[in-house]
């Protein structure tokens, strides 16, 4: 097989004519801050995503630190993470003033399992934050029951009122990968406490930058009325909003605390509707792409095959992530520069917490988490988007396996 297209991207955003023509819409509308668009896209989200209610704002990050913030985290409050995630799951338990407590991953999911919150939950720690990794779901029902257990909440100290009445730590799940998964039958969002999705320029769906929030909170702690802090503390701390402001009534408002300034605008509003309004196809076109990778490789011996779908749970196929038993970094390296050179754009989800810097200056040391290293000495992303035809996947295949035997394939290893 011959490469008759040119090179291929690694993530190209989805934008189509439709999604252009929402935003000239929007720019022609006279109102391109939050207002009506925004509004519509999050009553769209949050019937997507099976829940009652839902908010956008201007990315994961912002969206997820002020939920650490409106649940009160701060010094000497721990965050449980796994060690493989982008460094903004970490990064905003940091801005809190808070510990990240980064745990190594489980070799089969790659992620956060039940039994190692179960093993490192403790007295300090108020948030339990897995990760979706690639777009799999991680085993919510199990996490979530591991945090109802007698024994997690009687060692529980609550440091305000909120974490007094849900008695226990809060599940945010970073589902920035993730939107579109199903688990148990059901759309992804309403399965924690809070759930974090990303808008970023490389995610699924697109608005640019940008992220959402879906909750499913007990009674006692009223959804309604964390909408209203989230998008309060979002906007400086404002009582009222602009677009509030033309509803009618009186113009006054106050800010009731040195808030932030982190919504999400009419124009990335109208970039999400309408590749919402097209995103269950493009899910399922995502879905044969990577059966497709998985079906190609599945005969190589050296291959590790990601998570995809099983009886409880289907990915949103956000990564293609194989693994290469028995690689090393450096010769995963010297594999992306191959594919480089045959004009394929691969990528690395992603250094392990431990090796940064800013983890190493907190004294963490790689090999205190050898799950992680190793997943990352084996692990590459490949092309999966909407511009990818099956020749094409075909290609990367042929191109993938060669370079791997090419450049030699260690002796196995359990």
């Amino acid at each position: 097989m011959k490469n008759t297209w040119g090179p291929i991207g690694f993530a190209p955003p989805p934008i189509d004519e439709s999604t252009v023509e929402a935003v000239v819409r929007v720019l022609r509308s006279g109102w391109i801050t939050s207002g009506p668009e925004l509004a519509a896209f999050e009553a769209e989200m949050a019937t997507f995503c099976e829940v009652p209610d839902a908010l956008a704002l201007g990315s994961w990050t912002a969206a997820c630190e002020l939920v650490l913030r409106w649940w009160g985290v701060g010094p000497g409050d721990e965050v449980l993470l796994p060690a493989i995630t982008y460094a903004a799951t970490a990064n905003i338990v940091l801005h809190c003033g808070a510990t990240p407590v980064i745990l190594d991953i489980d070799p089969g999911s790659y992620q956060l399992t039940p039994e190692a919150i179960s093993r490192a939950v403790g007295p300090r720690t108020k948030v339990v934050m897995p990760v979706d990794l690639a777009g799999w779901p991680v085993d919510y029902a199990g996490i979530r029951e591991v945090l109802e257990r007698p024994e997690v909440r009687s060692q529980f100290v609550a440091s305000n009122e909120r974490q007094r009445l849900l008695g226990r730590p809060l599940f945010l799940a970073d589902a920035a990968h993730s939107f579109g998964a199903w688990v148990d039958g059901k759309r992804l969002g309403g399965q924690a406490d809070v759930v974090g999705f990303s808008f970023h320029a490389v995610k699924n769906l697109t608005t640019a930058e940008g992220g959402g929030l879906c909750w499913n909170l007990p009674a006692e702690l009223d959804g309604g009325a964390f909408r209203s802090w989230i998008k309060t503390w979002s906007l400086h701390g404002a009582t009222r909003d602009a677009h509030s402001k033309t509803l009618g009534g009186s113009w006054h408002y106050d800010i009731i605390g040195a808030g932030y300034k982190c919504n999400m605008t009419d124009l990335q509003a109208a970039m999400g509707r309408a590749q919402l309004a097209q995103y269950l196809p493009q899910l399922e076109r995502r879905r044969t792409l990577a059966l497709r990778y998985d079906a190609g490789l599945r005969s190589a011996p050296w291959y590790v095959a990601p998570p995809l779908e099983d009886e409880a749970r289907r990915s949103s196929f956000h990564l293609f992530t194989p693994r290469i038993r028995g690689f090393q970094a450096e010769r995963r390296d010297a594999l992306i520069e191959r594919l480089r050179a045959d004009g394929i754009a691969t990528n690395v989800h992603f250094i392990p917490l431990p090796l940064l810097t800013v983890h190493r200056e907190r004294g963490l040391d790689i090999d205190d988490f050898p799950h992680a290293a190793r997943y990352f000495d084996e692990v590459i992303s490949l092309p999966l988007h909407l511009q990818l035809t099956e020749e094409q996947v075909d290609w990367v295949v042929e191109r993938f396996r060669h370079h791997v035997e090419a450049l030699g394939i260690p002796a196995p290893t359990t």
